[in-house]
């Protein structure tokens, strides 16, 4: 098989293509013919040497963690049935996602369902579960009025259209004109570019903040909530966390939250639970997820393009086959 294999840490370039073994699945797992991988911004965390929520894996490593494609080897102890079936998984704390194989448990597996295609379905799995989780734990309603920072990403691109859904007004924001103008086709009541000054005086009434940015972007948009608004934290590509303290929540009568971690696992079903809904969401239409897709073989140009903001939506690689 073919897979990305990184040796050391450092820039994109330190991700190349090699040919492996194919892999032979272990008791209880099967082999996956990987026709998408997904790429997520802490994959590139860790490429640099920068450890996060997963620790920093041993080299050479295999990155990625997120896959979909076809059941073609069972190992033992496996029902035979998995044979040929479309699927998904989330590999957990090992890597391995970004190659043509992948091995991992049965107790992994979604299936995918008719009409999903493999992109898609790992934009559900991964950004689509906890999309859903910031939803479940904070979902607008048609009294709000929500801003959402990175709204062309993948997670702020659900977020846009569950809130939408919901009835509420929702303003999109991004970091860059181009950004700003792809987010025109979900539709929203306002885009604005918070890569521009004075972006947030062109913003009234806020009730909900979505904040994945953090940094100067999360504290403006933070200091735009009306008294009882909610600022829902996710993540700071920007950095660095929204800054606040309990200051300030006493003078704005605000609250603000952290939804990552054990809030969001002990929601019904726990992470498992969460992957398996947005699938279903996105089976039903409910949520259209934006994908950017790239040849497995241009994963270090996927990096590259995704710490710089030039890929829009879900990063997805893309077997050959």
């Amino acid at each position: 098989m073919h897979a990305i294999r990184q040796h050391e840490t450092g820039p994109p370039d330190v991700l190349v293509l090699e040919e492996l073994p194919d892999l032979e699945p272990a008791t209880g797992q099967v082999r996956i013919a990987v026709e998408a991988s997904g790429v997520h911004l802490l994959d590139t965390s860790l490429r640099r040497g920068e450890p996060g929520p997963f620790p920093l894996p041993d080299l050479p490593t295999i990155p990625g963690r997120e896959v979909a494609g076809v059941v073609d080897r069972v190992g033992p102890e496996v029902d035979a049935t998995w044979l040929g079936a479309r699927v998904v998984a989330h590999l957990g704390p090992v890597p391995g996602g970004y190659a043509e194989q992948a091995a991992t448990g049965v107790e992994q597996l979604f299936r995918v369902p008719a009409g999903v295609g493999f992109p898609d379905a790992v934009a559900a799995v991964g950004t689509g579960r906890t999309a859903l989780g910031v939803v479940e734990l904070e979902p607008a309603t048609p009294d709000d009025v929500v801003l959402v920072l990175s709204a062309a990403g993948g997670l702020g691109w659900l977020l846009v259209q569950d809130a939408l859904a919901r009835g509420a007004t929702v303003v999109a924001a991004a970091g860059s004109p181009a950004r700003a103008a792809r987010l025109a086709a979900l539709a929203p009541h306002q885009v604005v570019d918070y890569g521009e000054d004075g972006w947030a005086d062109r913003v009234d009434g806020v009730t909900l903040v979505y904040d994945g940015v953090g940094g100067a972007v999360g504290r403006a948009s933070l200091e735009l909530l009306r008294p009882g608004g909610r600022l829902v934290m996710f993540g700071f590509s920007a950095g660095e966390p929204t800054r606040l303290d309990t200051g300030d929540l006493l003078r704005r009568s605000i609250t603000a939250g952290w939804s990552l971690g054990p809030r969001m696992a002990a929601l019904p079903g726990g992470i498992p639970g969460l992957a398996g809904r947005a699938l279903d969401r996105v089976a039903a239409g409910g949520w259209r997820p934006l994908v950017t897709t790239y040849p497995l073989a241009d994963a270090a140009r996927a990096h590259g393009d995704l710490e710089g903001r030039r890929a829009l939506g879900k990063v997805v690689l893309t077997s050959a086959r």
